[in-house]
């Protein structure tokens, strides 16, 4: 029996490894020309299977898909699907929640320690002729600063055991407030903006952290302080990121991610010097995008074939897709 597997977006050239997978267990792979809902609406009506990357699964998609059995997110975050929806028709969402944990800490620690030595500042200036070390904001000894992580999962703690390798001091806040046996030190959000030099972002978009980084929170940090975001750029409400790099209330600001994306790097927030922007690819390397789309094409195959696949998110439904 053949199955229908459409495919919303995907950051990288081609569909190769995924059509590697699915087409010889009989799976015909659709690809979506862009990511508008309308668009998704008419190619879900008769898609058994959905994976997304970025473009949005609303509610309205999900109710096209009337054949639909399963949607895989090719990431981690789930903000992008409607999981509310996709759970009331009994359909199983998947992620892959593991699969670039070292990349993504890499990138939040090279953001760091390219802010911490004034590596973005330098490469401006001097791209641009001019060889002035006196005119670096000045710089401090790793091991006298402190990293504050706010959330603590995969990436947050092995972001923590690398910068504490540095020299740095480490401390999170999460909202379990777990410190997953790691010892580390847990703290509440205000007191991690008070005393963090690095204020790194790893929490998950959700209602209640949407803009967590507000007029208030960078009211409460230190004026020399650097946020960092490879988390989600919803976390961040950049007006107000503006409003305290502008005013000097904050000294630099290094992002992955954005909202929208892609941003308009025209504003001046991002043509800011004091701002480090890298176009969303702290999970990218060879090996983490080859495991990510095996295991998403995977997922796909297992759904299809009648096996429960790894990570589903609402495994309440599980038994009602069988």
């Amino acid at each position: 029996m053949s199955h229908r597997v459409l495919i919303t977006d995907r950051p990288w050239s081609d569909s190769d490894i995924e059509r590697a997978i699915l087409e010889p267990a009989g799976c015909e792979v659709v690809e979506a020309p862009d990511g508008e809902e309308a668009t998704l609406v008419e190619l879900a009506k008769d898609a058994d299977a959905i994976a997304t990357c970025w473009a949005e699964v609303t509610a309205r998609v999900i109710d096209a898909a009337t054949s639909c059995r399963h949607i895989a997110r090719t990431g981690i975050g789930l903000d992008n699907i409607d999981i509310p929806t996709a759970t009331a028709k009994g359909i199983p969402v998947t992620n892959v929640p593991d699969y670039c944990v070292s990349e993504v800490a890499d990138h939040a620690l090279g953001l760091l320690l390219a802010c911490a030595r004034n590596i973005g500042f330098f490469h401006l200036r001097t791209k641009q002729c001019e060889y002035d070390l006196k005119a670096a904001p000045r710089m401090t000894r790793l091991s006298e600063q402190t990293l504050g992580l706010v959330g603590f999962g995969r990436i947050a703690q092995d972001l923590r055991t690398k910068a504490m390798a540095l020299g740095l001091k480490v401390i999170a806040h999460s909202k379990s407030g777990h410190d997953y046996e790691t010892g580390g030190e847990m703290v509440s959000f205000e007191e991690l903006l008070r005393r963090s030099d690095y204020v790194s972002l790893h929490a998950p978009l959700t209602d209640e952290t949407e803009q967590l980084m507000d007029v208030i929170a960078f009211s409460r940090m230190k004026q020399d302080a650097c946020l960092i975001n490879t988390s989600r750029g919803g976390l961040v409400d950049e007006k107000a990121l503006w409003t305290a790099l502008r005013m000097e209330r904050l000294a630099m600001a290094a992002l992955d991610v954005f909202e929208p994306e892609p941003p308009d790097l025209s504003q001046p927030l991002f043509q800011d010097e004091r701002v480090i922007v890298t176009p969303h690819a702290a999970f990218v390397s060879e090996q983490s995008l080859q495991e990510l789309r095996e295991r998403v094409a995977g997922q796909i195959l297992d759904v299809l074939q009648g096996r429960r696949p790894e990570n589903v998110v609402n495994p309440e439904v599980w038994h009602e897709s069988v």
